[in-house]
């Protein structure tokens, strides 16, 4: 668990008045769902990932670095998952509505800037748009979306490259994680389904795909009788605790070009940032 000052919802209120007015105040919000994962994984992978590895990134970061977290926000976007019993998916308007409202009441704070960090895939695209809107809403404060698992360099050398490619969902990397982070919530099956074709012969026609350039919106009875899609049959806890610190190593990385950069511009009166 990172430093208990991190913690936004922790702090007495004149800390937080001086918390937002530090120069590059920065805040994190972590983003999950509760969602059908397979026979083996837990409703909560998306969420548990989102607040685990946050709270490791946070912990490596210089103690006095003006960024604080936010509560999980564990319900999200998962309309794709509905066909299996489980999954609770809060409607777009609402997951727009409720970062725009949480961002603007940040903003008025004086917080400059929002980190939107999410481990869930199917709200990637929408989470993008609320932080368009935000944006725009409230210009003194840079709102950043981000997935936990994009960018994060060298995954191929523990990722086979069909897997990476297709395994969009309760393969072999999020099996493995949760392997390293619970082995206490994972079952004993392991599917190989969806993406891989061992279930259903469904596949996009010639020229679209599941993501990337010409994606369809599928969902995941389309494609996978089990709810997985890709192929966890070789995951480990041993892939999971390199990809842990592999996550770990990346985000860390990217929170500290933040803190040490003067995004969004800065009048001269707010002064330099403070930095990891």
């Amino acid at each position: 668990m990172p430093f208990p000052q991190r913690r936004f919802e922790l702090l007495p209120w004149p800390e937080v008045r001086q918390a937002a007015v530090r120069p590059g105040a920065t805040v994190v919000w972590p983003f999950g769902a509760v969602e059908q994962h397979g026979p083996h994984l837990p409703l909560a992978t998306d969420a548990l990932f989102a607040d685990r590895i946050l709270d490791a990134v946070l912990a490596g970061l210089d103690e006095d670095a003006p960024i604080w977290r936010l509560p999980l926000q564990s319900l999200g976007f998962s309309p794709e998952h509905l066909g299996f019993p489980g999954t609770l998916s809060l409607s777009a308007d609402l997951v727009l509505r409720l970062v725009e409202s949480v961002g603007a009441q940040l903003a008025e704070l004086g917080i400059r800037r929002l980190v939107l960090f999410n481990a869930h895939g199917g709200q990637i695209a929408l989470l993008q748009t609320a932080a368009r809107q935000l944006r725009s809403q409230s210009a003194s404060m840079a709102v950043l979306p981000c997935f936990l698992w994009s960018g994060v360099g060298g995954l191929d050398r523990w990722i086979s490259a069909p897997e990476l490619e297709g395994g969009l969902h309760a393969g072999q990397a999020e099996t493995s994680l949760m392997l390293h982070l619970h082995p206490e919530l994972v079952g004993d099956q392991r599917p190989i389904d969806g993406a891989h074709g061992s279930s259903t012969p469904a596949s996009p026609p010639e020229g679209w795909s599941l993501e990337g350039a010409a994606p369809c919106a599928w969902l995941t009875t389309d494609l996978s009788r089990t709810g997985v899609i890709g192929d966890s049959s070789e995951a480990s806890a041993s892939i999971g605790a390199a990809l842990e610190q592999a996550l770990i190593q990346h985000w860390q990385q990217r929170f500290c070009s933040l803190l040490n950069s003067d995004w969004p511009p800065v009048s001269p009166v707010d002064g330099a940032p403070s930095g990891c």
